[in-house]
C-alpha cells in the first residue's frame, strides 16, 4: 500500500485553538511535544511533497522545508501586543534569490478555524513595487490574460490588491494600464475548512492551486531578478 500524502491529524486544529485561547509560553512549553508532532513534522513532510510537485512548474521557487517554514513565535520587542505566539501554521516558498516573503511566491497556512492557499506578490519593497509596475505597464495584456485564467480563477478566485485611490508617482492616469498599476501588490487566495488539512487530499488541494498561480508568480518575478530588497518582512 503506498504511503499517504502528508496531511495534519484533528490534534493539530485543537493546538492551535488551545493557543490561540491561551497565548502564553507556560501553555505552550507545556505542549511542546504536540506542537513538533501535529505540526512542526507534517508541515516539514508536506512542503518536502509539494517541493516534488513544484519540479514540474515552479523549481525556483523550491524551498527547504526548514526555511519555508515560518516560526512559530512572534517577534514582540517592538510590538504593543506581547502575545508570544503566532495562532495558525504558516509556509511561504520565496522565489530562489530573494528574501522571504519578497518578490512573488507560494503560501499555505493553518489557523484553527481555515485553510488558506495563496499566490502572488505581498508586501513588496518601494523598488521591487516600481519594477514591477513599470513591467506591468510594459506587458499590461498579458498580465490581464494571466489575471483572467479561467484554471487560476476555478480554484483561486479571492484577489487582494490593496488599491489606491490616486495614480501611483511616476505613472500617468491615462496609461492603458492605470486601474493595474494602481495596486499595491498581487496576490489570489482560496480559504477552505479546517478540516481539509486532516484529509490526504490537502496535498492535491495546495498543488492545482499552486500549479494554477505558477505564471502569474513567474510574471510577478521576471522584473525583480536584479532588484534586491533591503530587508525581510518576516
Amino acid at each position: 500500500m503506498a504511503p499517504s500524502a502528508p496531511h495534519y491529524t484533528p490534534e493539530a486544529i485543537k493546538f492551535l485553538r488551545g493557543l490561540k485561547r491561551n497565548n502564553t509560553r507556560d501553555w505552550f512549553n507545556a505542549r511542546k511535544d504536540i506542537y513538533e508532532r501535529e505540526l512542526k513534522i507534517p508541515s516539514i513532510a508536506l512542503v518536502a511533497a509539494i517541493n516534488e510537485a513544484m519540479l514540474r512548474f515552479a523549481p525556483q521557487n523550491i524551498q527547504p522545508p526548514q526555511k519555508a517554514m515560518m516560526r512559530i513565535y512572534r517577534d514582540i520587542r517592538f510590538s504593543p501586543d506581547k502575545r508570544p505566539y503566532k495562532i495558525h501554521q504558516g509556509i511561504w516558498w520565496a522565489r530562489e534569490g530573494l528574501e522571504k516573503t519578497s518578490g512573488g511566491g507560494f503560501y499555505f497556512d493553518l489557523s484553527g478555524e481555515q485553510v488558506t492557499i495563496a499566490a502572488g506578490v505581498y508586501m513588496p519593497e518601494r523598488e521591487q513595487l516600481l519594477a514591477i509596475r513599470r513591467h506591468i505597464e510594459a506587458h499590461h495584456q498579458e498580465f490581464r490574460r494571466l489575471l483572467a485564467s479561467k484554471k487560476l480563477r476555478s480554484v483561486m478566485n479571492e484577489f487582494d490588491g490593496q488599491k489606491l485611490t490616486r495614480p501611483p508617482k511616476g505613472f500617468l492616469p491615462e496609461s492603458p494600464a492605470i486601474d493595474l498599476l494602481l495596486n499595491r501588490q498581487w496576490g489570489f487566495s482560496a480559504h477552505l475548512p479546517v478540516e481539509t488539512a486532516t484529509k490526504p487530499a490537502l496535498l492535491k488541494e495546495i498543488v492545482k492551486r499552486f500549479e494554477a498561480a505558477a505564471p502569474l508568480v513567474a510574471f510577478l518575478n521576471t522584473p525583480l531578478a536584479t532588484t534586491k530588497p533591503r530587508r525581510p518582512l518576516f
